[in-house]
């Protein structure tokens, strides 16, 4: 699934991103929407990842979609 994919589905998908990224809350998935960059962010600030692991995360809970 591509960015715009994910964007256009990201309601039904914030079940999926919470599920594998616990700390992350209701506020936040609100916040990213879908956007790679945002979510890619809010994993180096909630799970203290640095970016390019971060990055490596977000790559395959897309291409797992």
């Amino acid at each position: 699934m591509n960015s715009d994919q994910v964007k256009g589905n990201w309601n039904q998908l914030k079940g999926e991103a919470k599920k594998r990224w616990g700390k992350l809350s209701d506020d936040d998935l609100d916040v990213i929407g879908g956007e790679y960059d945002k979510l890619v962010g809010k994993l180096q600030e909630r799970h203290g990842m640095e970016r390019e692991e971060a990055k490596k995360e977000v790559d395959a809970f897309y291409g797992k979609l």
